[in-house]
């Protein structure tokens, strides 16, 4: 995991808990065929890099058609798969970003492609319909929770009561989510007593929702660098350097 990796070239120790899996989704002749020409759309957004990794094959190395990702990483994997990216978000790495685009200013008679995962957020669908776009979505991924055993479950919470846990990160609501639901009594009491990094306050406001009372810690974005930078300032804060 990149991330892990980052945090461990500045000394950290990391602790890996899958909290969901992500497995393609549809039949991807039978979706291409309900689709249609792709260049019947005027623009084909990507939310992620997975709806990269599941869905670039439906592009079809076709370069002259106009694309858009949410957030660098989804960019760096349009880009790994030979496609350049003319529509990035402003301001922020998220769908309020890329719906600050000009590009996206005025939709009226435009036809838009959302490549995307189940259980996405429905913002950037419901706003650009507003502004007078026709939205088809597919989805070519979906996320599932993963399913610890009970001594996977045991030895986190060995690590815990070590005090060997300072920092849980949650990149997006459905992990953190997935991390509470997954949780026995003792784990999630555990969840309480660090912090957790999040990447939005949206994120944040969605684990206050879900019970979540530790102390939260907020990166600029869910940039790995920008994760790690994060703790870096945060440990400083807290040793006094």
């Amino acid at each position: 995991m990149p991330l892990c990796r980052l945090l461990e070239t500045q000394g950290a120790r990391t602790l890996r808990l899958p909290a969901v899996e992500i497995k393609a989704l549809g039949d991807r002749r039978a979706l291409a065929a309900q689709l249609g020409a792709l260049e019947n759309f005027d623009l084909i957004i990507f939310t992620s890099a997975n709806a990269v990794r599941f869905g670039a094959s439906f592009l079809d190395q076709k370069r002259d058609l106009t694309l858009a990702a949410i957030g660098p990483a989804t960019a760096r994997a349009m880009n790994l798969a030979g496609y350049r990216v003319a529509v990035l978000p402003q301001g922020t790495t998220d769908s309020e970003g890329l719906l600050r685009h000009p590009r996206l200013e005025h939709l009226s008679g435009h036809r838009i492609l959302m490549v995307r995962g189940t259980d996405g957020r429905q913002l950037l669908q419901q706003e650009l319909t507003r502004r007078g776009a026709t939205v088809v979505e597919v989805d070519v991924y979906q996320r599932t929770p993963a399913i610890p055993t009970p001594a996977t479950l045991a030895a986190i919470h060995d690590r815990f009561a070590a005090g060997e846990v300072h920092v849980i990160t949650a990149t997006s609501l459905s992990l953190g989510s997935a991390l509470l639901d997954m949780a026995t009594p003792e784990l999630r009491s555990d969840f309480e007593r660090v912090h957790w990094l999040v990447p939005a306050q949206r994120i944040a406001e969605g684990l206050r929702e879900r019970g979540l009372n530790a102390p939260l810690l907020q990166s600029d974005s869910a940039e790995d660098q920008d994760l790690v930078s994060a703790l870096i300032r945060w440990r400083s804060s807290v040793s006094g350097a």
